[in-house]
């Protein structure tokens, strides 16, 4: 079992819920129930998934909650493009974002390399 609040990735994916949070305060209060709120719950799944696998005791398990919490990722990434395309978002916000997204992506990643060596 990993401490996952010791986690850079964890840490990180944390700190971009907070920022996604912060940019969707200005989506339309039409959204609030719809791109709003799917947005938010999926950018919540990848620290959330981070966090679950590293409980697990067997390398396999927490490997499946990284690829989910990867799978939360590129979604995450198509809403953020969705929300730049609806100009729910400005092109600075999206290019932040999606930077922000790819190191988590890329944190992810190596990490579940890590503990399949």
């Amino acid at each position: 079992m990993h401490d996952f609040k010791k986690l850079k990735v964890w840490q990180k994916a944390r700190q971009l819920v907070k920022d996604i949070y912060e940019v969707t305060k200005n989506f339309p209060k039409e959204e609030n129930y719809g791109l709003t709120s799917q947005i938010r719950r999926c950018v919540i799944s990848v620290p959330s998934n981070i966090a679950e696998g590293c409980g697990r005791s067997k390398k396999n398990d927490i490997c499946r909650f990284l690829d989910i919490a990867q799978g939360s990722c590129f979604e995450l990434e198509t809403q953020v493009i969705l929300s730049f395309d609806l100009d729910y978002i400005s092109e600075d916000d999206v290019k932040v974002l999606w930077n922000k997204i790819d190191e988590v992506q890329k944190m992810i990643d190596g990490f579940s390399k890590s503990l399949k060596k």
